[in-house]
């Protein structure tokens, strides 16, 4: 079969001729990759630069898909801990970290969808107690998973959400999309008194946006959550100490390992159902797999999905 290698943590995928893949334990099966998606974790991963990254080579990389199972089913799956897969033409899955999906499914819509999608819905449906009508911030809200996270946020019953990123200008197209305001990220006290940040962002952005905002809070004992979920401006932020004495603020992670698989895959029916009705704008790019090199490094604001 045809699939995208990675050879060398420095370089593209090659696409070349890889082995069949054979099931193993009672709950593997082998199925057929219809779509997958070119996502931030996936790169991450194939550059050995994300925490849950194995180290190993050669590897099939692709971190989710939509697949079709022996008996015909859709399937939208999450592979981890494998040097094999989604972006190959045939893969093995733990039928448990599957789900199947609703009938008609687009499996180019669900495959860029799912994977940016989940961060927040899960970080709001797992990681904190979260109320109809909080306020929420959210970081990086220009980028595919920020833009899902002002729909997820307004779905699950935010009052207010405010849309921070670089440039005003790109932002205002998610007020269509539910967010009431937009700001940059020097606007910090505009933001001052919502209940939960959503970042996608990190680094010296989150952190130089922290003290305005805490300091311009009209009651700085109201809890306020910032949930790390991306880092997309640097590892490391460097965070007054005074942010965590003089306010009461919580710093929390949502991603793999604070997050279960049990309680991701728990969510996965939910969410799926919303994308294929239509209750979350989709931005799609559909590619051959057999231009992964090409299209390995380009710039869209469309989510690449992989067509194998």
């Amino acid at each position: 079969m045809r699939a995208a290698v990675i050879e060398s943590f420095d370089a593209p995928p090659v696409y070349r001729e890889r082995p069949e893949p054979v099931a193993g334990g009672p709950d593997e099966m082998v199925v057929e990759v219809l779509a997958a998606g070119l996502h931030h974790l996936t790169r991450a991963k194939a550059t050995n630069l994300h925490y849950s990254s194995t180290g190993a080579l050669p590897l099939v990389p692709g971190v989710d898909g939509v697949v079709r199972d022996g008996s015909g089913r859709l399937r939208y799956v999450v592979v981890e801990d494998t040097t094999d897969g989604t972006f190959a033409q045939r893969t093995v899955i733990d039928r448990r970290r599957s789900v199947l999906l609703p009938d008609g499914a687009d499996p180019v819509r669900i495959a860029a969808a799912m994977n940016p999608a989940m961060s927040s819905w899960v970080a709001l449906r797992r990681r904190v107690e979260f109320e109809k009508g909080q306020r929420v911030l959210i970081l990086g809200a220009n980028g595919n998973a920020g833009r899902m996270a002002v729909q997820i946020a307004k779905q699950f019953g935010a009052s207010e959400v405010i849309a921070a990123g670089r440039d005003l200008a790109r932002l205002a197209g998610l007020r269509a999309l539910g967010a009431d305001h937009t700001i940059t990220y020097d606007q910090a006290v505009r933001a001052a008194d919502v209940d939960v940040v959503i970042d996608y962002v990190w680094g010296e952005p989150a952190a130089g946006m922290m003290i305005p905002m805490l300091t311009a809070r009209t009651d700085r004992s109201a809890p306020l959550t910032w949930i790390q979920i991306g880092s997309i401006a640097g590892a490391t932020a460097p965070i007054p100490s005074v942010a965590l004495r003089s306010a009461r603020l919580q710093i929390v992670g949502s991603g793999i390992g604070s997050v279960s698989a049990r309680d991701f895959i728990a969510e996965l029916p939910e969410l799926a159902m919303a994308i294929s009705d239509g209750a979350i704008d989709v931005r799609a790019h559909a590619v051959p797999l057999a231009d992964v090199a090409q299209a390995w490094n380009a710039e869209t604001d469309d989510r690449i999905v992989f067509l194998p």
